[in-house]
């Protein structure tokens, strides 16, 4: 898993990965709502207003005459009643001596209804979620810890060096922005030897334990991509690469994401990249992901069509799921994306970047030492598993598009009151959640299904 997503991912000196995830936090924008940190000095208010000239002028004039900062606003169609619109808004409160007077003037100023949303009303909203990519930006330095914040118990704690570096990379990071190229990093000697450790082991077992998909891919990985023993790639390069055999891309991250905010970069089809390196001085072992992780283990299988596709199933049944089926989305991650096994040719193989970034599971996995069970994603959501050893368990699809489908018939279970859809042209998340949208959606599909009706009839 990886360091958006999880806060350990490595070998321990057994070669076993380590893993937990952190819990989700709900944030509010858009058309949904979010809960912020600093809700002690917002109140978020909606307001509903019927469709008439200069009634959200009148509304505005009052919080004018009140001194009321507004910090945020927004509008939408109302859901219940025609004619009318609803507007959320964030006051700045820190110098309003009662909330509660401002709101009962705003009631009798205006027409509509007027509430505000209190931890418990937050609770039975849905949680926002990104709806363009650009949005990705509002959560992408919202991290968990910064990525040269070590444990006391990690390699390079004591290392004053590596503390500075790690901290490098975190900045590159933290001042991305989507639309941005990925900084270049001149990667140190040691840098490298400590990759061409990993890079070297790792290698030879990809072609007796790696997947097709995987193996298919590596080779044009170190012809494109400048995956060499002696040479660290770069994010720009690959993200390109990516970009070009499934539209999935690269995207430096600072430290540790939420499990909600990196599952929703699936959906986008990005990926959240380190670009530090573990400690030399246990080039095998790594407590949380890395880029040997990330470009090992990851990269090679988000340039498959099915699996790409199979990745922002996960991500776009995460967008406004309850707290509790992120937690479920986030372990069907963990037995899919990071140790996942499928069949191939009668024979079981590794797909999972946990497993392909370690050497001693990826050889672990396929022995008789684990238990192996068929591909369920309602019991996987529900399987409990190690974070300091070896997986006692694996998952084995049959194929990504059979994983796919289960993970689609899954995600249908998600109470929201909605589906979602994301457009590749905008690169955008379609809610829908009316009849306009399904509309949209239908003639979409009728054009799709022309082209293929028109192929079909020139192959005959």
């Amino acid at each position: 898993m990886d360091a958006a997503f999880c806060k350990k991912n490595g070998e321990n000196s057994s070669g076993s990965q380590t893993h937990t995830s952190p819990g989700p936090r709900s944030r509010r924008s858009s058309i949904y709502i979010e809960e912020k940190p600093t809700k002690g000095d917002v109140t978020s208010v909606i307001f509903s207003l019927k469709e008439e000239v200069g009634a959200l002028a009148k509304a505005l004039r009052l919080f004018e005459e009140k001194g009321v900062n507004l910090t945020h606003i927004e509008s939408r169609p109302s859901r219940t009643n025609k004619g009318e619109y609803e507007f959320y808004i964030d006051l700045d409160c820190k110098n309003v001596p009662s909330v509660e007077e401002i709101l009962l003037s705003l009631r009798q100023e205006i027409s509509g209804t007027v509430y505000e949303l209190t931890r418990d009303k937050i609770k039975d909203t849905v949680p926002w979620f990104p709806r363009t990519i650009q949005d990705l930006d509002r959560f992408a330095n919202q991290i968990l810890s910064y990525g040269s914040e070590l444990e006391a118990d990690h390699p390079g704690f004591t290392d004053p060096l590596y503390r500075a570096r790690r901290k490098e990379f975190a900045d590159i990071a933290f001042n991305y922005r989507h639309g941005d190229v990925i900084p270049m990093v001149e990667y140190t000697e040691d840098e490298k030897d400590t990759w061409g450790t990993v890079f070297r082991e790792l290698k030879t077992l990809y072609p007796t334990h790696a997947c097709q998909e995987h193996n298919r891919v590596f080779p044009l990985l170190e012809q494109y991509c400048g995956y060499r023993e002696h040479n660290i790639p770069q994010l720009e390069d690959i993200s390109n690469f990516l970009q070009s055999c499934t539209g999935f891309r690269l995207r430096p991250v600072a430290g540790l994401l939420s499990s909600r905010d990196f599952l929703a970069g699936l959906a986008f089809r990005v990926f959240h990249s380190t670009q530090y390196i573990r400690h030399g001085s246990k080039p095998m072992y790594t407590p949380e992901p890395d880029v040997c992780h990330e470009l090992l283990g990851h990269v090679p299988l988000f340039a498959n069509p099915n699996f790409a596709q199979f990745s922002q199933e996960i991500g776009l049944a995460s967008l406004g799921a309850p707290d509790e089926y992120i937690e479920k989305l986030a372990t069907v991650y963990w037995f899919t994306v990071e140790f996942g096994l499928c069949k191939q040719n009668d024979e079981i193989k590794a797909y999972g970047a946990g497993l392909l970034s370690s050497f001693g599971e990826l050889q672990y996995c396929l022995t008789d030492q684990p238990e192996h069970r068929p591909f369920n994603p309602e019991k996987m959501a529900c399987q409990k598993y190690p974070i300091t050893s070896f997986q006692p368990v694996y998952f084995i699809a049959e194929t990504f598009e059979d994983a796919k489908e289960k993970v689609r018939k899954f995600a249908a279970m998600i109470p929201r009151p909605f589906s979602v859809r994301y457009n590749s042209y905008t690169q955008s998340i379609e809610v829908l959640d009316n009849i306009e949208q399904l509309k949209n959606l239908v003639d979409n599909i009728g054009s799709e299904m022309g082209i293929l009706y028109h192929a079909l009839k020139k192959l005959e």
